[in-house]
């Protein structure tokens, strides 16, 4: 049986991430641009508990866990790369980029964090050695960025898109200096217009990514000429309005670590279900108040994340009044994220 509730005490401002944490599914992240990254257990009272929040010096644009439910990792418009300990709440500076930092992931098995800004550049961390970092430069700006357990992937302007390997960023992230690290793959996006989001599969097999114009793409890391040709595009996030085909962006993405198959979120306010495998729509969801600005399945995958807020899509310059700022937490049944039969 599936069960829904809205996350009390939410952001003042727009949400930029929400991530679980891998080790305990109640756990939550939330980032956002009123400058706080705030920590919830969704599940000790109803409607969650707001345990921490954390200030920062500007909007924060993405977090994430570290090594373990009291370690996370957060960047934003204050151009650092932080470490916060969840239970003083002291911050650390890992790295300072010198504009706009728009992702940061944490590898577990190569103990690495990773962070790419818009000023064209990965800082590699090795959390072993915290005090030094790598540079490594991108073709241009860096838009979105995801890890699967081998490879990251790096979705940028001109519609760029670079795959390394882990283990080749990890012995890069010894050198402490800017280093000239060469992607395992380049490739330009399957869509013709600006990427979005980009997440990978849990499997390792590939990733998923989404572009402004309401489209999502599926491909597999595998060069091979048979795997190349798996791969594809769809529409998705558009709506008929007096006849006329409106289309939004496809603001969020992200795998079920179980099942294997993946949500979207869009500015038309919906998450919808996908199995990328047998190209079907599992589900689409009830139309949610604001633009789906974000999404995150537990690491057990029975908990499903969504972080609304107003878009520029929805014709609002200034955050309304009336709490168009959500964290919904949707317990999910047994079968609802389960892909579908050919």
């Amino acid at each position: 049986m599936s069960s829904q509730f809205e996350l009390a005490q939410n952001p003042t401002d727009p949400i930029s991430a929400v991530k679980f944490s891998p080790n305990t599914p109640t756990r939550l992240l939330v980032s956002s641009w009123d400058k706080n990254v705030y920590l919830y257990d969704t599940h000790a009272e109803p409607g969650g508990k707001l345990l921490q929040k954390y200030e920062h010096r500007a909007p924060v644009l993405d977090v994430c866990f570290g090594r373990d439910d009291n370690e996370a990792f957060s960047c934003g418009l204050d151009w650092d790369v932080r470490r916060i300990d969840l239970t003083t709440g002291e911050q650390t500076v890992l790295s300072t980029h010198t504009a706009g930092v728009r992702n940061v992931v944490f590898s577990i098995p190569h103990n690495l964090v990773v962070s790419s800004s818009w000023d064209s550049t990965l800082h590699v961390h090795d959390l072993s050695n915290s005090t030094k970092h790598s540079t490594i430069k991108l073709p241009s700006k860096a838009f979105s960025m995801s890890a699967s357990p081998t490879k990251l992937v790096v979705a940028m302007a001109s519609r760029a898109v670079n795959i390394y390997e882990l283990e080749t960023l990890a012995t890069a992230a010894q050198k402490a200096s800017e280093v000239d690290v060469k992607p395992w793959q380049q490739r330009e996006s399957s869509m013709k217009y600006m990427t979005r989001a980009v997440a990978c599969m849990p499997n390792d097999a590939g990733y998923a990514s989404s572009s402004i114009e309401g489209r999502v793409a599926v491909e597999w890391f595998d060069p091979s000429e048979e795997s190349q040709s798996r791969k594809y595009a769809f529409k998705c996030h558009r709506q008929n309005i007096d006849g006329q085909d409106v289309v939004y962006p496809v603001h969020a993405l992200t795998f079920h670590p179980v099942h294997g198959t993946f949500a979207s979120g869009g500015g038309d306010g919906v998450a919808a279900l996908w199995d990328g495998v047998h190209k079907r729509r599992i589900r689409q969801y009830q139309r949610f108040p604001s633009s789906v600005q974000a999404l995150a399945f537990s690491g057990d995958g029975k908990y499903f994340a969504i972080g609304v807020s107003p878009g520029y899509e929805d014709g609002i310059d200034d955050v309304p009044e009336d709490g168009a700022i959500k964290v919904f937490i949707r317990e999910l049944s047994s079968t609802e994220a389960l892909g579908k039969k050919k």
